[in-house]
């Protein structure tokens, strides 16, 4: 039973995953911006390897983030490179 449960929660995050990458990609914002959210989205993406449960946890946070309108701010606004 738990390993269906796992399997599950496998499938839950990987369709997140997949729907957070496609909202940042339409994002309306700065490339700096779209940069900084697909790092975090790659890095929760690693974590979902090693455990699962805190992969989950922290995209639920990212989402809530986007839902939110919390960006991280351009790393190129002053337009050096």
């Amino acid at each position: 039973m738990e390993r269906d449960d796992q399997l599950e929660l496998y499938g839950l995050v990987a369709d997140r995953l997949k729907d957070a990458h496609t909202r940042v990609r339409t994002l309306q914002v700065p490339e700096g911006v779209r940069m900084a959210l697909t790092r975090k989205l790659l890095v929760i993406t690693a974590a979902a390897k090693h455990d699962l449960a805190d992969a989950a946890r922290r995209l639920e946070w990212f989402m809530a983030d986007l839902d939110e309108g919390r960006y991280p701010e351009d790393v190129h606004t002053d337009r050096s490179p």
